[in-house]
């Protein structure tokens, strides 16, 4: 187990690298400057972190965190499965546009097959719970009436992944200019009714 103080400085760490990313995109988070800029040793930022792309990994990581957090506060209240997964989904393409650097980051992370198991799953397990708590449950966790979600080759759990995935198209698109976020709202909206039609 880490001490408060290694949390304490890998927090620093990884808030150092988002402030980069922030200002230069992923390209500008160079280890040396992060730990320049963290106050710490490079041989300790690559304990922390053995290469960009874990760092990377952990920025994106701290940002799902916020949004399972807001999640949590104000819970999407449509009566469908598929419009709380959608408006979740939405939620973050607005809050990832307001920081395109970090989406960027996030896409880039999504696709590399390292990071793709860890940051994939959190974001279609997130959808999974908010696709089976009923709109007025209080609460998380069993007591509220939610699943926990089922093993990743179930197909119940593999169609909620696939609209995780269609989510993480439409942003690259985003990002490339060729989609607004209302137009990916609509493709959600049309993918995720099939998709979870029977939550």
């Amino acid at each position: 187990m880490r001490s408060r103080s290694q949390n304490q400085r890998r927090k620093r760490i990884v808030q150092t690298a988002a402030a980069l990313a922030l200002r230069g995109g992923v390209e500008a988070m160079q280890m040396r400057t992060v730990a320049e800029r963290a106050g710490v040793a490079l041989g300790t930022l690559y304990r922390y972190f053995p290469s960009k792309m874990d760092l990377v990994v952990a920025v994106v990581a701290e940002e799902l965190d916020l949004l399972e957090a807001s999640i949590d506060r104000r819970p999407p209240t449509a009566e469908t499965a598929a419009g709380r997964a959608v408006d979740v989904l939405m939620r973050a393409t607005r809050g990832l546009m307001r920081e395109p650097e970090l989406a960027d980051a996030l896409v880039r992370s999504l696709i590399m097959t390292e990071a793709n198991t860890e940051l994939g799953a959190r974001i279609t397990d997130l959808l999974w719970r908010v696709a089976h708590r009923s709109p007025d449950a209080e609460g998380e966790g069993p007591e509220s009436g939610v699943p926990e979600p089922p093993d990743r080759a179930d197909p119940a759990y593999i169609r909620v992944a696939s609209l995780a995935s269609v989510w993480i198209f439409e942003l690259l698109e985003v990002l490339k200019g060729a989609r607004d976020v209302d137009e990916v709202q609509h493709r959600l909206e049309i993918a995720a009714e099939p998709l979870l039609a029977d939550r």
